[in-house]
């Protein structure tokens, strides 16, 4: 998944990168000169937001996708052509959706983290009562998703199209058109890469620094890894978190799809919607993020 950020994300020389246990490397990887990524300042380069699996993971996970991701200012100025309601599928701890409340959108939110969803709810209560009124958050895996409502403009961000298998994702499709009303909006961003690149380079390896303001210094590592036959990916993050007294390594892993814009196109098609629009975002020389605005078929 790539989202552009803007919090700085700092290279890592090789040198200061963390020092992983023996048992991280188990595997031969390429040269170190061709498996270390050099980070531009506001983007991970198709990196996988992986949720928190506890209260020290959260800055990793913010670092990735966080509140200030640049893709909120992009989806707010398509919510204000499309109006309310908004579902917010995939929506973690509300990175979109409170901020899409305190707008004055109401909004619907899905996440299968019941504990992501708790977030969501304390932040737009902390804001206050009128933004907590604009929100109902409601718990659901994407491929058992079951709507009821009706909305002006349905969100997959964060990559979370690349989360359900592909054999899945045109339930999901259908399931989110016939709930759009008609001018509605399905807008998804997705990692596209080139194949010819994956072949020639299937495991990558970038390294950065997770700004943190409570006194412990958190460096990454982390390994893509490709599978063509399967087109999936595998990302594993090894964090090594330093305080005054003592180092804490911990290690998160997140799968993902590898998305095949022709057949995307093709299920979207399918569902009853067609692509509006399309915004390309170059990573690096075989990367890109591609936001794509869909409408339904008249």
């Amino acid at each position: 998944m790539h989202t552009p950020s803007g919090t700085s994300l700092p290279v890592v020389p090789a040198a200061l990168a963390p020092v992983l246990p023996s048992r991280y490397d188990r595997e031969r990887e390429p040269a170190r000169g061709k498996q270390r990524g050099r980070i531009k300042s506001d983007t991970l380069p198709g990196l996988e937001s992986v949720a928190p699996v506890d209260e020290g993971s959260v800055w990793l996970h913010d670092a990735l996708l966080g509140p200030h991701s640049a893709d909120i200012v992009r989806y707010l100025s398509l919510a204000r052509s499309t109006g309310g309601p908004v579902l917010d599928l995939g929506s973690g701890a509300g990175r979109l959706a409170v901020p899409f409340a305190r707008h004055g959108f109401a909004v619907e939110a899905v996440d299968r983290d019941a504990s992501a969803l708790e977030r969501l709810e304390g932040w737009a209560r902390r804001i206050g009562p009128q933004v907590a009124g604009l929100v109902v958050t409601h718990r659901s895996e994407l491929t058992e998703l079951r709507l009821e409502g009706r909305y002006r403009l349905a969100l997959l961000a964060g990559a979370m199209v690349t989360a359900v298998p592909p054999a899945r994702r045109p339930e999901l499709l259908r399931e989110i058109a016939g709930h759009l009303e008609s001018g509605g909006a399905l807008a998804l961003d997705y990692t596209a890469h080139q194949l010819p690149g994956l072949i020639a380079e299937p495991r990558r390896t970038w390294a950065f620094q997770v700004p943190r303001f409570d006194g412990i210094d958190e460096w990454v590592v982390a390994r893509q890894v490709f599978d063509l036959p399967s087109m999936s990916e595998r990302i594993t993050y090894y964090t090594a978190r330093t305080g005054k007294l003592s180092t804490e390594r911990v290690v998160l892993t997140t799968d993902k799809w590898i998305v095949d814009p022709e057949r995307l196109a093709t299920e979207l098609h399918s569902a009853g919607l067609h692509i509006e629009g399309r915004r390309r975002h170059r990573i690096d020389d075989r990367t890109e993020s591609v936001l794509l605005v869909c409408r339904p078929d008249d």
